[in-house]
């Protein structure tokens, strides 16, 4: 089910996957490939994740490596979606999707590795769960934003349909991420995405009618704008949504742990080195609290 030794290697280079790890991670495949056990949980793993390739369903549940331990354990998944990669690479060409946006979409692998190991020092997968909307197609790197082929959620529907668009709750929508690693999030790469976007699901998925983007972010906190330029990349990202709805309950680890890498970090040593830095930092020292923050914009492609 797991390339040979050799072609491993270069399966993990092509998802992105840090080049520190590529020598433990074909280690460790050995040992998966060898011990019957490890194999058949493997086999039962890909089952899940490929099974309704291509619906618009959530992410799915990646059944847990609990009796294992340490680098195997924290791993695993890596070895699951390496395993799965033939069947998300037969979807995408069956769907037409170039060979660029496929490579760098399921490379998204590599940049989930890294941020675990600028968090905990040592290799393993952060977010699994996260990563299995790339390998079911339901995600796809479009210049410098991800596109997530999704369902409006109760609130946010109903919040779009008061606002007068023609969706409601469980109608198509795309939601949008912004990966890390990956450069400043300036006007130009946004409205570049914005327009890939707009061609990319038109022809690829011409039979699903996307009225909406969505995003569901800190970086859509309106608190930000107290502390940052109204030239501010992030100001001018926020001034395209509109409000779906506003949340109540307070999210402070959520800026912490995309700008410095670490939700646990005390708010003392948060360095203070750029102006998002100053203003997460100094917010809650202040004894202030972020929110998530649930824009949307008109969209038009398929239907």
């Amino acid at each position: 089910m797991l390339p040979d030794t050799d072609e491993l290697a270069v399966v993990l280079l092509d998802l992105g996957v840090p080049h520190e790890d590529i020598d433990d991670l074909v280690r460790m495949g050995r040992r998966v490939t060898d011990d019957p056990e490890l194999r058949h949980f493997l086999e039962r793993s890909v089952g899940a994740l490929v099974e309704g390739m291509g619906e618009v369903g959530g992410p799915v549940d990646l059944p847990g490596l609990d009796w294992a331990s340490g680098a195997l354990r924290r791993c695993f998944p890596v070895y699951v979606f390496v395993a799965a990669l033939p069947r998300t690479r037969a979807y995408h060409r069956e769907r037409g999707i170039p060979a660029d946006v496929s490579r760098r979409t399921l490379a998204d692998l590599g940049r989930n590795m890294a941020v675990h190991r600028r968090r905990y020092g040592r290799p393993g997968v952060q977010a699994p769960r996260w990563l299995t909307r790339h390998f079911r197609g339901e995600l796809y790197q479009l210049g410098r934003l991800q596109f997530e082929r999704a369902r409006l959620g109760q609130r946010t529907g109903a919040g779009l349909a008061a606002a007068g668009l023609d969706v409601g709750p469980g109608s198509l929508c795309l939601n949008l991420h912004i990966p890390d690693f990956h450069g400043p999030l300036s006007p130009a790469a946004v409205d570049r995405s914005l327009v890939l976007a707009g061609e990319f699901f038109a022809r690829h998925f011409p039979q699903e009618r996307y009225r909406a983007v969505t995003c569901h972010s800190w970086l859509l906190d309106p608190q930000l704008r107290q502390y940052l330029t109204a030239d501010s990349n992030i100001v001018r990202f926020q001034e395209r949504f509109r409000v779906a709805h506003e949340d109540t309950e307070p999210a402070d680890t959520e800026p912490v742990k995309f700008v410095f890498g670490d939700p646990e970090l005390p708010l003392e040593r948060l360095p203070r080195r750029t102006a998002v830095e100053r203003a997460v930092g100094d917010h809650l020292r202040a004894g202030g609290h972020w929110y998530i923050g649930h824009g949307w914009l008109p969209f038009d492609a398929g239907g």
